[in-house]
């Protein structure tokens, strides 16, 4: 680094050596993360964080500017209990600093000193021997050593030397990591990052740094250790509003579960709790403000699939595929919510949003629901956490005639081809329980050791000898989603027609047939897998529905008289899907024999 490099520009290739030392050490951080339970994904969300920061922060002419920058960047990308620590870290350090431009060791000490309060003030019940420990104890160390040094260089080495040694602690004040004979993942992961920044300190090389990667490619060695998950989910959000109360929040959070951190300013808080309820959780922010980058880990499934992984590959699809939770968990099949927005607030399909809810929303005469794609950052957050994890990825997105959810995913399974990981994503050319059934056929396949390139053969061969039939109530959704045109609404409506919708080979929606009646609907879908198991065999089928259980059990007795098998699951349409469809449909999906090669379900 030469001598004009300015102080904001000695601070953020410092932040980005620091993020590159998390970077060498994630996968490290991920297996030893058991505090507050064993998820293993510390790494990962901390990395996250960090990128979010690096890619959002605006390097201005002055320190108090470009810390604010990273301040707001920390807070909007914060991801898990070590991301938000560190984001309210940051963030206390931007509300300590003033606007001196002159950034000393004396002032560096005492806007240090003054942020740790305010880390402590945004977590519920802070616990120490984690990160919260070591944040303390090396700003303890800096404002003891700011008399003794004479460059920003020689003060991070000799605190680092601090900073190590609490961490080194941290077993000794916290039985769950004595236990499991492990530093905590959370204070391990801010000892790498000051690792790294004071390497830049040192050096001031900018040509040398190496900038965050965003793949993973490192097994995991299985580590001997369980614990109890009082709280299954880990649920994330955004709050914006008009001066917001964080004590009044982290109460009534408080009454929902544990592990609750609230950060922020009265404008901005990122929340983090772990509760059982997420939709409640957010239910109640969004009767503080605007609620919208919603996060939801399963923390009792990462458990499991850290502890003992059915298959070598992980099988991934997106929320639109629908198979029943009981399916999902025994076969662990990773699932990416889509986004729905409601009145301004970001929901996550089938974790955030209950199909209660979702039905109530729905007969507003405003305000209608709308669905985007997953983004890129959530995709990548989760492939790179599974690449961690499994030795291949095997994605199964709904069509992406539909979609650009299969675009996404594409995106970022090429960034981790580049890095040599096997990762395959196949567009479905199908949805709800059809996409459904693809995925739990692929799922079963790998758990009986079918190998990664055979489970993928078998999925782009099947898929098209799998099917939908959706007997549609009414057209009213279609019309208010923007499907379908008021005028062909009305003129449904005037005729009572039901339609029958279906999928194209090439992955497009078709309307298959139509009756006059919603039972006349049903007998035609009855009738064509009648026909289709009488040409090519039904080797296995779903039915799916929006609010209407009694219509699809029916429909279930009379096709377990047909085929002579019972359906593989019954269970509620995606919300992505019940959006358009509406309240009152049901639909049956199936796979039949293929006529040239092995397929079908077994």
């Amino acid at each position: 680094m030469n001598a004009s490099m300015s102080a904001s520009e000695m601070l953020y290739y410092s932040f980005l050596s620091g993020a590159a030392a998390v970077d060498d050490q994630k996968q490290y951080l991920n297996r030893i993360n058991v505090f507050p339970v064993r998820d293993g994904d510390t790494g990962t969300n901390l990395m996250s964080t960090l990128n979010s920061i690096i890619e959002e922060t605006k390097v201005d002419t002055t320190v108090k500017a470009t810390v604010a920058s990273m301040a707001d960047a920390a807070l909007a990308g914060a991801r898990g209990n070590s991301g938000i620590i560190f984001a309210q870290f940051i963030n206390g350090v931007n509300e300590a600093m003033d606007d001196k431009e002159e950034l000393s060791i004396h002032r560096f000490a005492a806007i240090l000193k003054n942020a740790v309060p305010y880390v402590y003030s945004g977590i519920m019940s802070p616990v120490e021997g984690t990160m919260i420990t070591v944040i303390r104890e090396w700003v303890e160390s800096i404002y003891i050593m700011k008399d003794k040094v004479r460059s920003f260089e020689e003060l991070m080495s000799k605190t680092l030397q601090f900073a190590r040694k609490s961490l080194e602690r941290t077993p000794e004040q916290l039985e769950v990591l004595k236990k499991a004979s492990v530093l905590d993942s959370g204070a391990a992961g801010f000892v790498a990052f000051l690792e790294g920044a004071a390497g830049f300190l040192k050096h001031k090389d900018v040509g040398r740094l190496k900038r965050p990667s965003k793949q993973v490619v490192i097994e995991l060695p299985h580590m001997d250790y369980h614990d109890e998950v009082h709280y299954r989910y880990c649920t994330e959000a955004m709050l914006s509003g008009q001066k917001l109360d964080a004590d009044v929040i982290r109460k009534q959070l408080g009454e929902m579960g544990d592990s609750v951190i609230v950060a922020g300013n009265p404008s901005h808080m990122r929340i983090h709790i772990h509760s059982n309820k997420p939709e409640s959780v957010m239910e109640m922010l969004a009767g503080m403000g605007s609620v919208y980058q919603q996060k939801v880990d399963d923390m009792v499934f990462q458990n499991r699939i850290m502890q003992s992984r059915l298959s070598d590959t992980a099988i991934v699809t997106d929320s639109i595929a629908d198979i029943s939770q009981e399916l999902i968990d025994r076969y662990q099949i990773h699932v990416i919510p889509l986004p729905i927005s409601v009145d301004g607030d970001a929901y996550l399909d089938k974790t955030t949003l209950t199909t209660g809810q979702l039905y109530r929303f729905m007969n507003r005469t405003e305000g209608y629901p709308s669905t985007s794609q997953p983004s890129i950052r959530d995709i990548e957050n989760r492939l790179s956490y599974l690449a961690g994890i499994y030795n291949n990825i095997l994605a199964v997105t709904v069509s992406k005639e539909m979609s650009g959810t299969y675009n996404g995913f594409l995106q970022v399974a090429e960034s981790l081809a580049e890095s040599g990981y096997p990762i395959e994503v196949v567009n479905s050319r199908l949805n709800s329980g059809a996409e459904g059934l693809l995925v739990l056929q692929a799922a079963r396949m790998l758990a009986e050791g079918r190998s990664f390139k055979e489970t993928v053969d078998w999925v782009k061969l099947n898929r098209s000898s799998t099917r939908i039939l959706v007997s549609l109530d009414t057209l009213k959704y279609m019309v208010r989603g923007g499907r379908v045109s008021p005028i062909k609404g009305l003129a449904a409506k005037l005729l009572n027609l039901k339609p029958i919708v279906s999928i194209d080979e090439q992955g497009k929606g078709i309307v298959y047939g139509k009756a006059f009646s919603s039972r006349g609907n049903l007998k035609k879908i009855i009738d064509l897998v009648s026909d289709a198991n009488e040409k090519s065999g039904i080797l296995a089928y779903s039915i799916v529905h929006a609010d209407n259980l009694k219509t699809a059990e029916m429909v279930a007795t009379r096709l377990k008289g047909i085929t002579g098998k019972d359906p593989e699951y019954i269970t509620e349409i995606s919300a992505v899907v019940a959006l358009n469809a509406g309240i009152g449909t049901v639909a049956v999906s199936f796979t039949t024999a293929q006529t040239k090669g092995e397929g079908g379900l077994t």
